[in-house]
């Protein structure tokens, strides 16, 4: 059945028909909810959230966009809400993750090169959380999730030139925050 059939059926109120759509796209909502939270059981709730919203929503759908980039819409609205009431309660200072940036250069080079790794995604995705929230979503989308220019676009609702400014302004934000965290002795010790 095609996608616009099934979207009409559920309008209609056939659940079945939307749960047609929910497997179709929960792997997509899902790894886009994980990418903003790093946490499984996070976004398993907001992905459950989001389709959710989408339901109650449907007859508010006019097929103007895809129902993959309104669904996706839905996702990064829920996602923005659940991280500004997680922002208002837990604050990530600057100086917390300076000092957990910290390594032994004599510990195992294997186990350690590992670790390292780890660290550096942690604390890459701490100095996101930091950027201004347009910011932190289209480099989340972009680079994370791994979307198009025009696929965002469409999602934020905002031109293809907004998206690659933003970006370029985002990587450089990320880019200064980092730089206190940068070696220069190459190889696995660079950031």
């Amino acid at each position: 059945m095609e996608e616009k059939e099934l979207i009409r059926l559920s309008q209609e109120g056939d659940e079945e028909a939307f749960s047609l759509l929910v497997i179709k796209y929960q792997r997509k909502v899902f790894c886009l909810a994980y990418g903003f939270t790093h946490n499984r059981e996070t976004a398993d709730d907001l992905a459950q959230e989001a389709f959710i919203k989408a339901y109650f929503g449907l007859s508010r759908f006019k097929f103007k966009s895809t129902f993959g980039t309104w669904l996706y819409r839905i996702t990064i609205n829920t996602i923005k809400d659940h991280l500004r009431k997680k922002e208002r309660m837990n604050k990530v200072s600057i100086q917390d993750i300076h000092e957990r940036f910290s390594f032994r250069e004599d510990e195992e080079r294997e186990r350690e090169t590992k670790k390292r790794q780890e660290e550096r995604r942690r604390i890459v995705h701490q100095f996101i959380q930091t950027l201004p929230e347009k910011y932190r979503t289209i480099l989340t989308l972009r680079d994370i999730q791994d979307f198009s220019y025009q696929e965002i676009s469409k999602i934020l609702r905002i031109s293809p030139g907004t998206v690659d400014s933003r970006l370029h302004r985002a990587r450089k934000m990320l880019r200064d925050k980092l730089k206190p965290l940068l070696r220069k002795k190459g190889g696995d010790d660079e950031m």
